[in-house]
C-alpha cells in the first residue's frame, strides 16, 4: 500500500526545487547591473547583499566620485550597482554605484540620439578641440567642429581663447555618438541650431505672406547671395535681387550685421525656402529710362561686363544695357574684348528702348568719328579742369601751412 504525501514531504521538495532553480540560475557577470540590499554603511564604503554566496563592496572612492557621501544611504533600502570585478585579492566582489548611474545616463543619451532631442547643459571646459559638457555623471564632449561660430582657419591659440569665452554658459547640443565600451559621448551644437531654425522656419513659413515686407538681419554673404536672419530663420537674397543694377558679390550692397527691410518674394513650404528680395523696396529706374532716353540719342556710359555675344553698359539711374558685338564695329570683332573692357567709358548712340522688357540697346559704330572727336575733347577738357582745381586746392592748402608756420615763428 502506497503512503500518502505528507506536509513535510511538499516542503523537502519545494526546497529541492527552489534549489535546483538557484543552481541554474545565472551567475551575474563583469559589466551586469544589478540591484542590491544594503547591509551596513561605514567610513569605507557600503557592504551590498547581491542574493549570491557572498556579499559585495562598493568602495568609498566610488561615491565620492558621483559627490555621495556614504551617510547618506539606509542599512535596507535597495540600490542599483554595476559588477566591476568578481573577486579581488581579499575574494571580494567589488561593485560601483557610480558606474551604474553612468549607465542610465548612457542610455538616456542614447535615447536622445534616436529621437535627435535638443538638450542644453553648462560648458564646465575647453580647450583648442572643443568643450566639455558634463550630462548627468558622464562628460559629453562638442568637437570645434560643431561648435555654432567658431571662424574657419582660426590659428589655435585663437581658438582656444574663443573656446573659453563659453566656460560657464549654457549651450543647446544635439547628440550625435554614443559609444560605452570606448566611453565616449559626443555632442553637437551646430546640429542643435540647425533643427531649432528648421523649426522655426517651419513656422515662420505659416506666418509669413508674399508680398508683405520684414524686418531682418544679413546672417551671412555667400557669391550667390545673403542670408538674412527673420528671427530664429534665415530667408535668401538672390544676387540678382539686390539691386536693379549688376551686382559681382552681395558685399557691395551688404554687410554681415546690417537690420534691413526685405520684400517676401517667394514661399516655398515643401522646400522650406524663403525668398527675398531688396530691390523690390527700392524704385525701378527702369520707369525713368523712357523719359530719360530716347532712340538716337548720345549717351556716355561705363563697361560694366564683357560677354562672347557683346558688352553690357552701366547708365544712370542704375540700369544695365546692351551693347551687342554685332553693334561693336563693322565687322563685328571676334572678340569684343579687342575693342571693348571692363570699366572703359564710351560714347554710345541709343538704337533701341524696351522699358516693359527691361532692355536698351546701344551702338558704338553708329557713333561718327567727329562726334567721337567732340566727346573725347570735352572729356580731356574735364580732366585738366579738375586737374588744375585740385593744384589750386593743393597750393592753397600749402599757403595757409606756410602762414600758420610763420606765426608760430614770430611767436
Amino acid at each position: 500500500m502506497q503512503a500518502e504525501p505528507t506536509l513535510q514531504n511538499a516542503v523537502e521538495e519545494m526546497d529541492f526545487a527552489a534549489m535546483l532553480e538557484a543552481s541554474f540560475a545565472k551567475e551575474p557577470e563583469r559589466g551586469d547591473i544589478i540591484t542590491g540590499t544594503i547591509l551596513a554603511v561605514d567610513y569605507h564604503g557600503l557592504i551590498v547583499d547581491v542574493n549570491l554566496k557572498r556579499d559585495g563592496i562598493v568602495p568609498r572612492r566610488d561615491l565620492e566620485r558621483v559627490g555621495i557621501d556614504p551617510s547618506s544611504y539606509q542599512v535596507g533600502s535597495e540600490v542599483d550597482v554595476i559588477v566591476v570585478r568578481m573577486e579581488d585579492q581579499d575574494d571580494n566582489m567589488i561593485l560601483s554605484v557610480s558606474q551604474a548611474q553612468q549607465s542610465e545616463d548612457w542610455k538616456r543619451a542614447e535615447q536622445m540620439m534616436l529621437s535627435e532631442e535638443v538638450w542644453e547643459g553648462i560648458v564646465a571646459d575647453a580647450n583648442k578641440g572643443g568643450l566639455i559638457v558634463p550630462f548627468g555623471n558622464l562628460r559629453g564632449f562638442v568637437p570645434a567642429s560643431h561648435v555654432v561660430d567658431l571662424p574657419r582657419n582660426i590659428a589655435e591659440d585663437d581658438r582656444k581663447g574663443y573656446m573659453t569665452t563659453l566656460l560657464g554658459k549654457k549651450v543647446a547640443v544635439k547628440v550625435i555618438e554614443v559609444n560605452r565600451k570606448r566611453r565616449r559621448l559626443v555632442f553637437s551644437q551646430r546640429d542643435a541650431q540647425r533643427g531649432r531654425r528648421e523649426a522655426r522656419k517651419e513656422l515662420l513659413l505659416d506666418e509669413l505672406k508674399e508680398g508683405e515686407v520684414r524686418k531682418g538681419v544679413v546672417s551671412g554673404l555667400r557669391d550667390f547671395g545673403a542670408f538674412v536672419d527673420l528671427g530664429g530663420a534665415d530667408g535668401l537674397i538672390h544676387i540678382s535681387e539686390l539691386a536693379w543694377h549688376r551686382v559681382k558679390h552681395p558685399k557691395e550692397v551688404l554687410n554681415v550685421g546690417d537690420e534691413v527691410d526685405v520684400y517676401i518674394l517667394r514661399l516655398d513650404n515643401e522646400g522650406k525656402r524663403i525668398g527675398l528680395s531688396l530691390k523690390r523696396l527700392q524704385k525701378n529706374p527702369w520707369a525713368q529710362a523712357e523719359e530719360m532716353y530716347h532712340v538716337g540719342q548720345l549717351i556716355e556710359g561705363v563697361v560694366s561686363r564683357v560677354a562672347q555675344f557683346g558688352a553690357f553698359v552701366s547708365l544712370e539711374p542704375g540700369i544695365e544695357a546692351l551693347l551687342h558685338a554685332s553693334q561693336l564695329s563693322d565687322p563685328p570683332p571676334v572678340d569684343p574684348t579687342l575693342i571693348v573692357h571692363e570699366g572703359q567709358k564710351l560714347m554710345l548712340r541709343v538704337i533701341s528702348i524696351e522699358p516693359d522688357r527691361q532692355r536698351l540697346g546701344l551702338s558704338l559704330k553708329d557713333v561718327t568719328t567727329e562726334e567721337r572727336e567732340r566727346w573725347q575733347g570735352r572729356s580731356e577738357a574735364a580732366v585738366v579742369d579738375e586737374t588744375t582745381a585740385e593744384a589750386d586746392e593743393t597750393a592753397a592748402v600749402a599757403q595757409d601751412e606756410g602762414s600758420v608756420d610763420a606765426e608760430a615763428a614770430v611767436q
